[in-house]
């Protein structure tokens, strides 16, 4: 057999390393998750993501926005994976085929948080529709996201459950600030305003100040979870195979166990409850 000359050796080479970085080589090892802000900013996907990966050899890039983006975003094959908490939408997304099958991830809650001054008097209730009802007649400022998220489509729920319109008020003491979970917090802090959260993103979340929990434990605030294989019948992109590995896999033993060890300060942030096979 004929020696190869150096040049030829390097050509091999060089070929070799173009293969590797084309992008149809580069396009099988991760895929694209349209998640939420609560996921990203809990700290969640920082702690599950890589055992994820040390697993399987597949790379995970997360989009976090609000839930109604996510969907959108998904509508539009942006993504393999749609990870979000606000069922009904969801469950429309399969419905209409954007979807593959929704499956139950995990659940968590949602609370109400206040100034340690509570100008609406609400610290320690259970009842939920009837702390916005006290926040509403006291005309206390409230800082609710306004963007079409899982929050703001479960806060637009619950004030509907206390028979009031907060967005008659928008501008005066009810302020929509469009923005995620995280600058909303900020905001409220700020303006010592009223704010609903999911409980693990407040865990998390640094800039406390004198704010705190002040209603929490009613079941209207349950927050369940919920992922779903984008269809590549409706957008031939999608990387099938490695998305319903992830799928299998955070609905599986393996991911449901990363999910309950994930802690903030010794709590659990999440609870998995995936129908695991």
């Amino acid at each position: 057999m004929k020696p190869y000359t150096l040049s030829g050796v390097l050509f091999i080479l060089a070929m070799s390393l173009l293969s590797i970085s084309s992008p149809a080589a580069a396009q099988t090892g991760f895929i694209i998750v349209q998640s939420t802000t609560s996921t990203q900013n809990s700290g969640l996907f920082d702690f599950i993501l890589p055992k994820f990966s040390a697993a399987t050899g597949i790379e995970v890039r997360v989009v976090a926005v609000g839930t109604g983006q996510a969907i959108k975003n998904a509508r539009n094959g942006d993504g393999d994976v749609l990870l979000v908490h606000a069922k009904s939408a969801e469950e429309k997304f399969v419905a209409d085929g954007w979807g593959v099958k929704r499956f139950d991830v995990m659940y968590n809650d949602f609370v109400i948080i206040g100034p340690q001054i509570d100008p609406a008097k609400i610290s320690g209730m259970k009842d939920v529709a009837e702390a916005l009802n006290k926040i509403a007649a006291s005309k206390s400022i409230f800082a609710s996201r306004g963007d079409n998220s899982g929050t703001h489509k479960k806060e637009k729920q619950l004030w509907a459950a206390a028979n009031f319109n907060p967005a008659k008020h928008s501008g005066t003491w009810y302020r929509e600030t469009g923005s995620g979970m995280g600058a909303t917090l900020n905001t409220a802090i700020g303006m010592n305003a009223y704010v609903m959260s999911d409980r693990a993103t407040w865990t998390k979340f640094g800039n406390k100040a004198s704010h705190k929990i002040l209603v929490e434990g009613d079941a209207r605030l349950f927050n369940q979870y919920g992922v779903i294989l984008v269809s590549d019948k409706k957008h031939a992109r999608v990387k099938t195979e490695l998305g319903q590995k992830f799928i299998d896999w955070i609905t599986g033993l393996e991911g449901q166990a990363a999910i309950a060890a994930y802690q903030v300060g010794g709590k659990q942030l999440f609870t998995p409850n995936a129908p695991c096979q």
